[in-house]
């Protein structure tokens, strides 16, 4: 259990059978009336997000999640299977747990597995990924950094804006969050 008192962003609770992610939250203390707790929830398995209030010190169940880091083996149909490095369990996960990041997993990757009750909750890939160029128009002599950006497909099929220099077969660093470009490697 866990007081409103120790609400911090980033602690996760449990309430109406679902795991919630404090997001925000504002200690408030009008001068008639007791204080309350003012949040923001974010359910972790759905994504939706939810303003609640709180008495001051009111408990609630706080998840016991737990966090594996696992690597993405194969892919099997639509499914990703991960395995565990230390008890060489794997973990079949559909590509909606993993959201729209899924274009940037390659095969022998690590991510962190976040599970609650046995069950996935979400993916967490690196900030950052090292993908080869496989597709995009070939650079032209007097191309810079500065001067514009083109589409380029990694080897994973996921669809890059790149500096106009980068040619097919080259590595680059893509940032996972949004899909940028972040240099050469």
């Amino acid at each position: 259990m866990i007081s409103s008192n120790d609400f911090r962003s980033g602690v996760t609770i449990e309430l109406d059978g679902s795991v919630w992610r404090v997001v925000e939250f504002l200690h408030v203390k009008p001068g008639k009336g007791s204080a309350f707790v003012r949040t923001k929830l974010k359910n972790v398995q759905s994504g939706n997000v939810v303003e609640r209030t709180f008495r001051a010190g009111e408990t609630v169940p706080q998840a016991s999640i737990e966090k594996r880091t696992m690597q993405h083996t194969y892919k099997e149909g639509d499914q990703y299977v991960f395995m565990d490095m230390e008890t060489f369990e794997e973990a079949t996960i559909p590509p909606n747990k993993i959201g729209d990041r899924v274009k940037f997993i390659k095969e022998g990757m690590e991510v962190n597995i976040v599970f609650w009750n046995d069950q996935v909750l979400e993916v967490e890939l690196p900030t950052s990924v090292i993908l080869e160029v496989t597709e995009t128009d070939p650079g032209v002599k007097g191309d810079t950094a500065t001067g514009g950006s083109k589409p380029a497909i990694v080897e994973t099929g996921a669809q890059i804006m790149v500096p106009l220099f980068i040619s097919i077969g080259e590595r680059i660093k893509v940032d996972t969050r949004d899909g940028s470009y972040l240099g050469r490697e």
